[in-house]
């Protein structure tokens, strides 16, 4: 992506951001742009256009780098820079394992708040919304923000904080799927049905269903990452003259 194309994608809706803005606030502003697809896997981050766009300062745009590196939603590769990453069948095979200690913890509150249903319920009537319209990006959001608002709901600041960083990631492999409402449409029928058994109070037949999902869902990534290409290495520089 060229610095002019990276900074049209992160013009829209974006306010330039003043140059006392924290590199916080940059990270938050390249991490909703990777996760909307504007900044898809593989894209190379240009310091000076980041800059550019944003206007904030360099070492500003180094640190906000560093923090989404963290995050583990950018790399940096010898000769190529900062670049979206590219998640791999491992990546995946971690970030399921992690959903299925933690998710269970949602299910529990979920049982005991009848306010947190209706949450979890809104969140399926905008998945329904967004399928009649057509719209599988913000079917899959609606979808990640059904188990993020059901994962909150165990009252863990702590936890709530790993599992927004877990779907940021997630959200990764779900760019690099070929076809997004085969990815996505499944879930919702599944997630109205989650929600009907935990009005239900059927804690057993929910954590069944959610294990599950999980293993539907995880299956359906890995059958397209397990026969991806490694990425391609970036070419060597030409030897100084």
């Amino acid at each position: 992506m060229s610095g002019a194309d990276l900074a049209d994608a992160l013009g829209p809706g974006t306010a330039a951001l003043h140059r006392t803005t924290t590199a916080e606030q940059v990270a938050e502003t390249l991490r909703r742009r990777i996760t909307d697809g504007a900044l898809p896997p593989g894209t190379r981050l240009r310091e000076e256009a980041v800059t550019t766009a944003l206007g904030v300062s360099r070492n500003t745009v180094r640190e906000a780098f560093r923090l989404l590196a963290h995050q583990r939603l950018v790399g940096h590769a010898l000769h190529r820079g900062v670049h979206v990453r590219t998640v791999s069948a491992g990546d995946v095979r971690e970030l399921f394992a992690t959903r299925r200690l933690v998710q269970p913890l949602g299910v529990e509150a979920a049982l005991r708040d009848a306010e947190l249903r209706e949450r979890l319920r809104a969140q399926v009537m905008a998945a329904r919304a967004a399928a009649s319209a057509g719209d599988w990006t913000a079917v899959g959001t609606a979808n990640m923000a059904f188990h993020l608002v059901m994962v909150s709901g165990c009252g863990s600041v702590h936890v709530t904080e790993m599992f927004e960083q877990l779907i940021a990631e997630l959200r990764l492999a779900f760019l690099q799927m070929p076809d997004e409402r085969a990815l996505h449409e499944p879930y919702v029928a599944a997630n109205d049905q989650l929600v009907e058994l935990l009005d239900a109070g059927r804690r057993t037949a929910a954590i069944t269903a959610l294990t599950g999902y999980l293993d539907a869902s995880e299956r359906q990534l890995l059958a397209v990452l397990d026969h991806a290409p490694p990425p391609r290495p970036a070419p060597p520089r030409p030897a100084p003259p």
